[in-house]
């Protein structure tokens, strides 16, 4: 038998050679360049408007007819300076930094205790509570803010920012909750009964083995809450009154639209400017928000 023969009839060693007929340009582009391409068009060209009409000047967005839209000539920074500088947009910066990182870290703080009684202690009914928390996730808030605007009105905190720190968690809990009861069952339940032979208390437990273990969860769930304390416009814009204590996503709409007048060029730049801070932390941890949504949904 000739080398020829030996070759044609062994077996392949590589699996991936008898599918390289798939790996041919054409086949590519269909299935993989072009639906890449249609969604970062779909993903990006919302920030891409933003960019461009903050950078416009008035002339050119008002004037569609003599200028192109989907360009700019001889851009500007006035709108990114009438906003820094002309406005008090700074303070509303500040308001919605302080009030979603307050609101997240409590959400955080009672979802873990909630997840962590709910999949680590064994009592009857856990399984029913945690479905009961789940589906208070789904209540709405366009629901919710008549009878809360009744409690923040008898506690006198109409028009402070502890109206939204102390309202954000009735829509946060629910959801954080179930996402980390989903990344602490995949925690090995033997390393706790290991700590409790060795005389750990619960706390010690939670503190030390399996808060340590759920990080990834820990920032999928603050990332979500994080993101929804800093967009959320409802509560904001009944709780807030005042234009001192507005929060970004409210404080640009009730400041830069006057009637049916849009000042385009300081709206899109309060949007652009308002979503840098996410942006930013969506790129330094979007890794371990895909994991930690991946265990919740394996649960």
């Amino acid at each position: 038998m000739t080398d020829a023969t030996l070759k044609s009839s062994a077996p392949l060693t590589d699996s991936r050679e008898g599918m390289t007929y798939l790996e041919t340009l054409p086949r590519k582009v269909v299935t993989v360049y072009m639906p890449l391409f249609i969604i970062l068009v779909v993903l990006l060209f919302p920030f891409y408007w933003m960019v461009l009409t903050s950078i416009k000047p008035d002339a050119q967005l008002l004037d569609l007819d003599s200028s192109n839209p989907l360009w700019v000539v001889n851009p500007t920074l006035q709108h990114i300076e009438k906003l820094l500088f002309g406005s008090a947009y700074p303070r509303w910066l500040f308001n919605t930094m302080m009030v979603a990182t307050v609101a997240t870290f409590l959400s955080i703080f009672a979802s873990v205790l909630a997840a962590y009684a709910i999949t680590r202690i064994r009592y009857k009914g856990a399984a029913t509570v945690g479905g009961l928390i789940f589906l208070a996730y789904l209540v709405p808030p366009s629901i919710l803010f008549i009878p809360l605007s009744a409690v923040i009105h008898n506690y006198g905190l109409f028009d402070t920012p502890f109206a939204l720190i102390l309202t954000y968690p009735t829509i946060l809990i629910p959801f954080c909750t179930w996402l980390l009861m989903g990344y602490f069952k995949t925690i090995p339940y033997e390393l706790e009964e290991c700590a409790l032979i060795d005389g750990a208390s619960r706390w010690q437990i939670l503190v030390q083995i399996v808060l340590p273990l759920a990080v990834p969860g820990l920032i999928s769930a603050f990332i979500f809450a994080f993101t929804l304390c800093w967009n959320e416009f409802i509560y904001a814009l009944t709780f807030i009154s005042s234009d001192h204590n507005k929060t970004v996503p409210v404080a640009i709409i009730s400041n830069f639209v006057d009637g049916d007048i849009f000042r385009w060029g300081s709206l899109m730049a309060g949007a652009l400017i308002g979503s840098l801070p996410l942006v930013i932390l969506y790129a330094f941890f979007v890794e371990h928000y895909v994991s930690a949504m991946t265990g919740a949904v394996k649960e």
